[in-house]
């Protein structure tokens, strides 16, 4: 049956009294970005100090209590943004494979050779800081190490979509070399999870070894050139 209009023109108006106006939205809305700019600043100077912290005295310094004293945060500010010590490392993990990806990303960006462009990723991630050929001690490198370890254990799904985006710069690489005719025929993505394991494995141990002393330069540029003859003899088309 039927309504009457009147019966359906109080119902339209009834309805548009409860939606809320367009300026309303916009409001509502600009509250919601805003509010989502604060939390995202202070995570990101949460993980900013993690990282520091990790610099200065490895795994040990990184306590949640060390993170508030640098940050100034409160106690319930951190738990609002992680759940504790592990989801931040997991933070500070991502982030540096997130740098490291855009920042290989730009280096390899005019060099037409595929395995150049892998030779670059391999040998920036065996020699991590020690490119430039300064001393140091790799206090975050060896954590991050320890911690990777540990983590595939306890939380492999999370481990593996902190690593993604790096794998998925050397899957192109490698379906970029597949089509160019420079890198046998295989699965990209099987190819380059392979790949990477080998390298990070070994780069783990490494770091671990030399964990409280500064490394060895001439050492670490041996193991860069080896680690890449290995692989590019394990990729390549004509090895």
């Amino acid at each position: 049956m039927n309504k009457p209009a009147s019966s359906k023109n109080n119902d339209l108006k009834q309805t548009d009294e409860l939606r809320p106006a367009h300026w309303e939205q916009r409001s509502a809305q600009r509250v919601m970005e805003v509010g989502q700019d604060q939390i995202l600043e202070r995570s990101r100077k949460i993980v900013e100090a993690a990282y520091d912290l990790l610099d200065e005295a490895g795994l040990e310094g990184l306590t949640i209590r060390a993170v508030l004293t640098r940050t100034g945060l409160s106690r319930r500010a951190f738990y609002e943004r992680f759940e504790g010590k592990d989801d931040l490392v997991l933070a500070v993990f991502e982030e540096t494979i997130r740098k490291a990806v855009r920042f290989f990303t730009e280096r390899v960006a005019s060099m037409e050779n595929p395995l150049d462009r892998l030779r670059l990723i391999v040998t920036f991630i065996v020699l991590g800081r020690g490119i430039q050929g300064e001393a140091y001690t790799d206090r975050r490198g060896a954590a991050l190490s320890r911690e990777h370890l540990r983590l595939a254990e306890s939380r492999p799904a999370d481990l593996k979509g902190a690593l993604q985006p790096l794998i998925a710069l050397i899957e192109q690489i490698l379906a970029d070399g597949m089509a160019s005719g420079v890198v046998r025929q295989d699965d990209p993505q099987r190819l380059a999870t392979l790949l990477y394991n080998l390298v990070s494995t070994t780069v783990h141990s490494e770091l671990l070894t030399s964990e409280n002393g500064q490394v060895d330069q001439a050492t670490k540029k041996q193991l860069a050139n080896d680690i890449w003859e290995f692989c590019r003899r394990a990729i390549s088309e004509n090895p």
